[in-house]
């Protein structure tokens, strides 16, 4: 359903699946808690992790743990390229939610979006479990009409809040941190 600002930051905080554009593709978000939701929704397999996305950086620092080299080297990363189209996967703290990464690897994606909507409305939830907002192994949905056809359920921001900005189009660039570099796992948005 198409919903206000307002609505939508309800509905986040209630722990409901909203949907938001970023600057890549729209997303569909909910609690880190609850997000058995987003896997109903999307019938996406259970050993396909979630992105943790937050309003800037220091929210999510504390996901993730790694010596202080390490945290150095991940913030020069982020401050290289956030906001913006790149995931970092790294060690998750014991402060993530088993849901966002059900298979039990460790990691966690975290990102910050370059879309100030997003922005915006994560700075009022806190950081939120996001993917895109499709059926698992469809293309994105990139216009809020699509996403409410095919999610009814869902809040989704009316386009009107953003203009109908809905992103680039291509998925966020994922790198692993794997204890002394970088591995690209999906060339997207960010070139490496």
């Amino acid at each position: 359903m198409l919903s206000t600002y307002n609505d939508l930051i309800e509905a986040a905080k209630s722990g409901s699946v909203v949907s938001f554009p970023t600057d890549t593709v729209p997303a569909l978000a909910v609690d880190p808690q609850k997000t058995e939701a987003i896997y109903h929704l999307k019938q996406r397999s259970l050993n396909k992790p979630l992105i943790l996305m937050g309003a800037s950086p220091d929210d999510l620092w504390e996901y993730v743990e790694g010596t202080p080299h390490e945290r150095a080297s991940w913030q020069e990363m982020a401050q290289q390229h956030w906001p913006g189209a790149l995931t970092l996967v790294l060690p998750a703290s014991t402060k993530v939610p088993p849901g966002m990464n059900p298979s039990g690897s460790g990691t966690l994606g975290i990102r910050v979006p370059d879309c100030a909507i997003a922005q915006k409305l994560l700075s009022v939830t806190g950081p939120l479990a996001t993917t895109s907002a499709n059926r698992s192994g469809e293309p994105p949905l990139r216009e809020a009409a699509a996403i409410v056809a095919a999610f009814p359920t869902v809040c989704v921001l009316e386009p009107e809040v953003y203009q109908n900005r809905i992103g680039s189009g291509l998925p966020s660039t994922v790198v692993q941190w794997t204890g002394g570099n970088w591995q690209i796992l999906r060339q997207g948005a960010v070139e490496l």
